[in-house]
This record gives C-alpha cells, sequence and structure tokens, in this order.
C-alpha cells in the first residue's frame, strides 16, 4: 500500500508538471506578482520541480528526501492559491468555488507527502 500511494503522489505531480508545459496560461496568472521575474518563468520552473520531485518520489532510494521536498513545495505554492482565489472572487459561482476549494486542498497534500516520507523510511531496505 505504502508503494502504491507513493507512485499515486508520484502521478500526480508529474501530471501537474506537464500541464505547466501544455498548458501555462493559466499557470502564470497565479503567479503572484511580487515574484521577481515574468511569471512564464516562475511557471516553467515550478513545471520542472514537479516533474523533478515525481522522478524522486517514484524511485524508492531517494521517496523519504523526495517526499518531505513535496510537502515542502505545496506550502511553497500555497500563496499561488491564495492568489487564485483572490483574483477569482468575481468569476461565475463554479469558477469561485473551484478557486476557493483548492485552498483546504493543500493540507491534505502535504499531510499525503508527509505520510509517504515517513512510509518510505519504515519499508526501507536494511
Amino acid at each position: 500500500m505504502p508503494a502504491r500511494s507513493a507512485r499515486l503522489l508520484a502521478g500526480l505531480l508529474a501530471t501537474a508538471g506537464t500541464a505547466h508545459f501544455l498548458a501555462p496560461r493559466p499557470f502564470d496568472a497565479t503567479v503572484p506578482r511580487s515574484l521577481p521575474g515574468h511569471p512564464r518563468t516562475w511557471t516553467r520552473a515550478s513545471g520542472v520541480a514537479e516533474l523533478a520531485l515525481a522522478a524522486a518520489v517514484a524511485l524508492p532510494a531517494t521517496r523519504r528526501k523526495g517526499a518531505l521536498l513535496t510537502a515542502g513545495f505545496f506550502v511553497a505554492v500555497f500563496p499561488a492559491n491564495v492568489k487564485m482565489a483572490y483574483d477569482w472572487r468575481h468569476r461565475p459561482t463554479p469558477l469561485r468555488a473551484a478557486a476557493y476549494g483548492r485552498l483546504p486542498v493543500q493540507v491534505p497534500l502535504v499531510l499525503w507527502a508527509l505520510k509517504v516520507s515517513r512510509s518510505a523510511v519504515t519499508n526501507s531496505p536494511g
């Protein structure tokens, strides 16, 4: 079961990372204006980070560290979700609900990554 959970987390990260390159515009819009540089640079950087985290979580040898970094990543991108919720406050109800709904989802994502990290420690050989 722990390996399945890790594969699912890696799949989520890989899907999100790929989406940053295939459809970057929605991600660009969530980049906080306070960050220096162009939003597309941040979109690409976060996509690369998600793909790297996916690989780290997928590999048993790097799973523990990769999952811990993933938890930190989920915390780090929370301001982008807050920005999206604020920016979408006047959008139609379904879109507004989706943006607001992303905010509390970060908590279970962080907890999931931490659980995968702990499982990697307890299930590692040796």
